[in-house]
C-alpha cells in the first residue's frame, strides 16, 4: 500500500515526457496550500486573505496551462 502510494505520488509529477518536472511540484504545492486554507477556514476560522488566495488559484491554473500546451517529444 504504501508502494503504490509513492509510486502513483511519483507519477502524478512527471511531465508527459516522463520526466520529474518542477512545475508539477510547484502546482501541487499550490493545490495542497488551497487545500489546507480551505480546511482551515471551514474548521478553524482562519481566513487566507483574498490576495493570496487569487494568486495561488492563478498559478495552479499557470501550471495546468503550461501542461496542457506542452508537446510531447518523440526521443
Amino acid at each position: 500500500m504504501k508502494n503504490q502510494l509513492i509510486t502513483a505520488l511519483a507519477q502524478l509529477l512527471k511531465d508527459k515526457n516522463g520526466n520529474h518536472s518542477l512545475r508539477e511540484v510547484a502546482t501541487a504545492i499550490f493545490v495542497l496550500v488551497l487545500l489546507v486554507s480551505w480546511i482551515a477556514a471551514q474548521f478553524f476560522g482562519k481566513q487566507m486573505p483574498e490576495y493570496m488566495f487569487y494568486a495561488f488559484v492563478s498559478l495552479v491554473g499557470a501550471g495546468c496551462f503550461g501542461y496542457s500546451i506542452e508537446k510531447k517529444t518523440n526521443v
